[in-house]
């Protein structure tokens, strides 16, 4: 989904700025993780309600990227954290509308494009212990699925990234559609984001081979060839994990 989330090498909002404190005349070498302590707070509570087990990683990504652009860049980041976690808990009806109202941000979850599921059927959710909340988190989510098939290219393949312009969830980059590189690696069966971000309860898991993709710095930013010779661009290479169903090789 190319959106406002997706800034990955677009022009014209500066660079990033390292944090600087008011008082202090250089840039803060050490910058802390949290800027306030209610952004520890939304980290905290967006990690609980995740063991929740009510949706996926790649649900709460697409929940927090498809905020209405302008708001999305006037969020700040963990701001733009809780307007996904908002958005969770209306869809999956633990979040009344009325209750959603009385939260900050609320203004930023568009409620009429998030039909809340109603509960009444569904089974009384029990939150982890604190001891199988560390468990959990410590163990993580691995993605990489039991599959045998074969991958669709080698090593060594020319391949191009189709350009992305339907609606919806995708993990390649807009910098990258339309581009030309070289399988560099396979990674074998990973969990298919741009399905996994929609699936349902009764779906099954879509598991697509995951590639390492090289690409010359030049054919991603070739404006990059005026500050640098050619041979230098296309030597420094970028490299990019893409699912198959991303690439072509026509």
């Amino acid at each position: 989904m190319i959106g406002a989330h997706d800034l990955g090498g677009k022009q014209g909002f500066g660079r990033v700025l390292p944090m600087r404190k008011p008082d202090a005349s250089a840039p803060d070498r050490h910058e802390p993780l949290f800027h306030a302590e209610w952004e520890r707070r939304a980290f905290a509570l967006t990690l609980a309600t995740g063991m929740l087990g009510q949706w996926n990683i790649d649900e709460s990504r697409h929940a927090r990227e498809s905020q209405e652009p302008q708001r999305y860049l006037d969020n700040s980041y963990y701001e733009t954290w809780l307007v996904g976690l908002q958005k969770l808990l209306h869809a999956k009806g633990l979040l009344k509308p009325e209750e959603l109202e009385s939260l900050p941000f609320a203004a930023s979850v568009d409620i009429s494009t998030s039909l809340s599921i109603p509960r009444h059927n569904k089974p009384v959710i029990e939150p982890p212990s604190p001891a199988k909340a560390a468990e959990l988190l410590a163990k993580g989510g691995p993605t990489r699925l039991s599959d045998s098939r074969r991958p669709k290219y080698a090593v060594g393949t020319t391949v191009q990234v189709l350009p992305m312009t339907h609606a919806g969830h995708t993990r390649a980059p807009e910098y990258v559609h339309g581009a030309m590189g070289i399988i560099h690696a396979i990674n074998g069966v990973h969990i298919y984001p741009d399905a996994n971000a929609h699936r349902r309860d009764e779906d099954a898991v879509v598991g697509e081979i995951l590639y390492t993709v090289s690409f010359a710095r030049v054919a991603l930013f070739p404006s990059h060839a005026l500050q640098a010779s050619v041979k230098e661009c296309n030597e420094d290479r970028i490299f990019v994990d893409l699912w198959e169903p991303y690439l072509t090789h026509d």
